[in-house]
């Protein structure tokens, strides 16, 4: 077997496992925020940082692209999703509940660990860059969706000024760029706490699944499923390809814009009062599609 397969294999595994130990009553979904909670706040942070403090920075106008990729294939796919959803006449609850999880890509809980098991931290360290376009469309539709129902810019800065991960990039650059020595007991202990992100995420991911949401929001499932597993890694293979992107410049930047939609676009329809369990529904299904659709694309890479 190739690199692409046996990481797909090993992540279909980690999730069925998930699934498996909810299934016999070992975990329940009331453990997921717990361990979401343990992974946004300790354990990602931790790998983010120590991949970024050990990198090459002179690598850095080339990695400057990869967030570009991601951000317009995004807004593109919002675009086009936002009229296609006009024309159906759905009230504003229901579109943007929509909107969000088309227009927001699990770039960091499912891309890290398939950059990471593909293209090693060559790969993963480009899935970083990609997955702060993420955090930028996050703020942007915060702000937008403060306009349309309500809240505070106030409330909208603070979720983004003490998320985590975006403070292990901070850090993990300038540390690095000021050569700044952690020591090896640190470097060791942060090491170790990335490597147990993944195989957590996995079976959180597992953990989530519910494959009644099929018969819940039937419609939408397979409009969000086209426009984000589909339509969105098309865009980003354009935009890439105009671009001149080669290598893995180009793989990782496509892999990223093919993943399934972010949990982070279930905060935003909880935080602004939306369809969550629309939301949730397109989510956890596009999800498990994702298993399908994702190896296919990097086959043709």
């Amino acid at each position: 077997m190739n690199a692409i397969e046996i990481t797909i294999l090993s992540i279909i595994l980690m999730i069925g496992l998930g699934y498996f130990l909810k299934r016999i009553d070992f975990l329940s979904e009331k453990d997921i925020d717990p361990f979401n909670k343990i992974v946004m706040y300790i354990l990602m942070p931790c790998m983010i940082f120590h991949a970024i403090y050990s990198a090459d920075l002179s690598l850095l106008p080339k990695l400057g692209i990869l967030p570009f990729v991601i951000l317009a294939s995004s807004f593109a796919t919002g675009i086009v999703s936002y009229f296609i959803l006009k024309s159906l006449k759905l009230d504003d609850i229901k579109l943007w509940s929509v909107l969000v999880t088309v227009m927001i890509a699990n770039t960091a809980f499912m891309g890290y660990p398939v950059n990471l098991g593909v293209y090693g931290q060559e790969g993963f360290l480009r899935a970083i860059f990609c997955d702060m376009a993420t955090l930028c469309t996050f703020l942007l539709l915060s702000f937008v969706l403060i306009l349309k129902f309500g809240g505070t810019v106030k409330s909208a800065f603070k979720k983004i000024i003490f998320f985590p991960p975006l403070w292990a990039v901070v850090l993990g650059l300038s540390f690095n760029w000021l050569n700044v020595p952690i020591g090896p007991v640190l470097d060791n202990t942060v090491n170790y706490l990335g490597q147990g992100a993944i195989p957590l995420i996995m079976v959180t991911l597992g953990l989530s699944i519910d494959f009644s949401a099929l018969s819940r929001s039937k419609s939408m499932i397979a409009f969000t499923s086209v426009m984000k597993l589909a339509f969105f890694p098309l865009v980003a293979f354009f935009i890439a390809s105009q671009l001149g992107l080669v290598d893995l410049q180009y793989n990782v930047s496509i892999i990223e814009a093919a993943m399934p939609s972010g949990m982070m676009s279930l905060l935003l329809a909880i935080t602004y009062k939306l369809d969550y369990e629309l939301t949730s529904d397109c989510i956890l299904i596009n999800t498990v599609i994702s298993l399908i659709t994702l190896p296919a694309i990097m086959m043709l890479l």
